[in-house]
């Protein structure tokens, strides 16, 4: 029933958001990010309590620890997002159709990886242990990492593409591709697309992982990742004007990366009560975002 609400609910909100609300080409103003944000939000925490009354407290914290987390993480995507249509100079009122297309590849990318990382921890339990060590490593880079950098001629997918059709850097429209002399060309808005879609299946190799940290039912897994992920276009233009004054936002990222990395890695040997896993995130997402907040005249 569980996986049948989901279905239903999840189909139904992409039929809106990306089919009717995304049929003409528009600027997504603030208001209309913000109140989109705050729906997905609310439908989240909705569903959330919806699994509190089907399965208790304990799965429903789960899926609130990993819901949180993944959000979370999802910021650092949004950095790159805007550094890639920047890179293309992709104009702002064709974004939201790039967004779109990446979030569907999204859903079905994420659905492999989880239900082929469930699959793998069933039968090989120490698999676990190299997702905690990768974790860690991926949290100290980014703690040592100053700024991120988008090296779209260095993608492998992109590369790849370029050697199956002709690329122009012309943008025509809203269109992902485009004929000139009876040949058909790639635009940037194509190219871009493949760059998000690359990364975010490296951004998912981080956080898929971390929500493995906090449960291995593959459901909660799969309902949290994607929950957090369907709210990601919305986000991104509430915060794009904003993402610069959250300096210190990837530093605590990078923290919370280290300690579900270590929770994997001494989850054997001690297991860290949920309810205290999601205090500790939460806290250090708080004090990231205030310490940002409070040193922001300090650097602009």
């Amino acid at each position: 029933m569980l996986w049948m609400t989901f279905g239903v609910v999840i189909t139904l909100m992409l039929a809106f958001d990306l089919g009717v609300l995304s049929r003409k080409p528009h600027v997504i103003s603030t208001r209309e990010a913000a109140a989109w944000s705050t729906v997905w939000i609310a439908v989240s925490l909705t569903f959330n309590i919806v699994m509190f009354m089907w399965l208790g407290s304990e799965k429903a914290l789960e899926f609130f620890t990993g819901y949180v987390i993944e959000k979370s993480l999802s910021v650092d995507n949004m950095f790159v997002f805007a550094l890639i249509f920047s890179y293309f100079n992709i104009p702002v009122i064709w974004q939201p159709k790039v967004l779109k297309w990446g979030i569907l590849g999204a859903l079905v990318m994420r659905m492999m990886l989880i239900f082929a990382g469930s699959a793998v921890l069933e039968v090989f339990h120490w698999v676990i242990w190299v997702f905690g060590a990768a974790l860690v490593l991926t949290g100290a880079r980014m703690m040592l990492q100053q700024e991120v950098q988008v090296a779209p001629e260095k993608n492998l997918a992109v590369r790849l593409l370029k050697r199956v059709v002709h690329v122009t850097e012309e943008l025509r429209d809203e269109k992902f591709f485009m004929k000139h002399n009876a040949i058909t060309f790639a635009t940037p808005l194509l190219i871009a697309l493949v760059v998000i879609e690359t990364t975010d299946l490296i951004f998912a190799l981080d956080s898929i992982p971390a929500i493995f940290a906090i449960t291995t039912n593959v459901f909660i897994v799969y309902t949290s990742n994607i929950f957090a992920v369907l709210g990601l276009r919305a986000l991104y233009f509430l915060l794009s004007d904003a993402m610069r004054s959250f300096k210190y936002l990837r530093v605590g990222l990078a923290v919370i990366l280290l300690f579900v990395g270590f929770k994997m890695l001494l989850s054997d040997y001690y297991s860290i009560p949920i309810a205290l896993s999601l205090t500790l995130v939460l806290g250090i997402l708080g004090v990231s975002i205030l310490v940002s907040w409070a040193t922001r005249n300090a650097y602009k």
